[in-house]
């Protein structure tokens, strides 16, 4: 019997988590993503200490410009070794500013035009708010595409399929994560509040034809992974691919189109404020990932700064 990993990529487009380029020549995913916390992870990893140099140098002496610089680099030699597309994350602490989003996703593609990197092989990453959803539709409509990421409602899947978005990253783990604290119940297989909602939002997609995107994200455990089986794709972190890669057990397919879903749903700003402020966990979770990336990113700059 092949891996569960294996099995895997025969039905979901597996995608590396991490800015770890060992990891991902080993384990050979078609895709990759980061966001600040990977990178401030990266940033220490002694094999990245040149990058770190060369953005320093080339931003002269702007942080911010430096931190671009060095996410594009990661960025650039991640897609040396994967097929797909890497995945770059916006500023998170311009997640509730649209004009400053357009200009930062443009100022992300043109380093990443100067390192030889086509548009075909990036997306930029923005928190699913409104303006970060208005904004990934303009991308959308310039030919930059798009990842919605912090997305954890159902709100938020429908404005952005709405809005014509490449992908979102509903985050499985962190809706788990809530509900566990809320409740006191350790979720299992599909009583799995992350999974539930990844595979209510996979069903809506398909039943009304959108070509939107669903990538899982954010897994505490490789049962939530098998319950998503099948998913369009699924962002893993190493130690989880690992384990899948060590796993010879059957892997069942669990989602695939033809299931019925709920009706289109256009939502405008209100009835969007309105839905994400009844969902207490999808607005509490949206609030705390944005202020931890922020964070992440403060101490990614402040790193820079001390160099």
């Amino acid at each position: 019997m092949t891996s569960k990993l294996e099995q895997l990529k025969q039905f979901t487009t597996v995608v590396a988590d991490t800015g770890d380029l060992d990891a991902i020549t080993r384990l050979k995913p078609v895709d990759a993503t980061t966001n600040p916390s990977l990178l401030l992870k990266a940033a220490a990893m002694p094999g990245y200490a040149e990058l770190l140099q060369n953005a320093i140098s080339h931003a002269k002496g702007d942080v911010g410009q430096a931190c671009d610089h060095f996410a594009v680099s990661v960025g650039s030699g991640i897609l040396n070794v994967i097929p797909g597309r890497i995945s770059t994350e916006v500023d998170a602490r311009l997640s509730f500013d649209e004009p400053a989003l357009l200009q930062k996703a443009h100022q992300l593609i043109e380093l990443y035009d100067k390192a030889g990197v086509g548009r075909d092989r990036v997306l930029i990453k923005l928190a699913s708010t409104w303006e970060g959803i208005r904004a990934a539709e303009k991308l959308e409509k310039d030919g930059i595409q798009t990842n919605l990421t912090l997305l954890f409602s159902f709100a938020q899947a429908a404005a952005c399929a709405d809005a014509g978005v490449f992908l979102i990253s509903p985050f499985v783990g962190r809706i788990y994560d809530w509900y566990k604290k809320s409740t006191g119940i350790d979720y299992v297989g599909s009583d799995d509040p992350g999974v539930q909602s990844v595979t209510r939002i996979y069903n809506y997609y398909k039943a009304n034809g959108y070509n939107t995107v669903v990538m899982g994200a954010s897994f505490r455990n490789l049962n939530q992974i098998e319950q998503l089986a099948g998913c369009d794709r699924l962002t893993i972190s190493p130690d989880l691919l690992e384990k899948l890669a060590l796993d010879d057990g059957k892997l069942e397919r669990k989602l695939a189109p033809g299931h019925k879903g709920e009706p289109r749903l256009s939502l405008n700003e209100a009835q969007f404020r309105w839905a994400s402020n009844e969902d207490a966990m999808a607005t509490e979770k949206l609030a705390e990932g944005i202020r931890q990336f922020a964070r992440d990113q403060e101490k990614l700059e402040a790193l820079l700064s001390a160099k």
